[in-house]
């Protein structure tokens, strides 16, 4: 299936967000910025710096799992939930290559009260999967904190 980024929303962040993988104010981070299509998937079109190889030339392990946790976690957000990862298994298919452009992918499978069942996929440039994870997110409340702010 060809994705065409013309076609997705951009996923609202926050300025003074500093989160590893999606913070803008995060000089360090990877500063991934999401999309999303009509059924409120997720996409992310990251191109992963060589810092964060593992073997040269290869995206590191724990930055591929971060990637979909990210791309997860987001789509369930996008479904207007606020939850946390439980649960997370990564099927790392093939090495992902560093400094080279990828699409990552997200969706909500399955919900039952606080639970949130989720896949994603991390594929290079020409459409071959290479990463894949399913996740389990545990929807959470904020506790109000002083003066009312959440």
């Amino acid at each position: 299936m060809s994705i065409n980024k013309e076609d997705l929303l951009r996923f609202d962040q926050r300025p003074q967000n500093h989160c590893f993988a999606c913070g803008i104010a995060n000089p360090d981070g990877l500063q991934i910025e999401f999309l999303l299509d009509a059924d409120r998937s997720v996409y992310g079109f990251p191109v992963i710096p060589a810092r964060y190889d593992g073997y040269p030339g290869h995206v590191h392990g724990g930055i591929i799992a971060t990637l979909l946790d990210e791309v997860m976690s987001k789509s369930v957000r996008a479904k207007g939930f606020t939850a946390v990862t439980r649960h997370i298994e990564v099927d790392y298919l093939r090495p992902v290559p560093s400094s080279t452009p990828l699409r990552i992918e997200g969706r909500v499978t399955h919900n039952e009260g606080r639970k949130h069942w989720t896949e994603g996929k991390v594929i290079d440039k020409d459409g071959k999967l290479l990463a894949r994870g399913k996740a389990l997110f545990l929807e959470v409340t904020r506790p109000e904190t002083e003066g009312g702010n959440r």
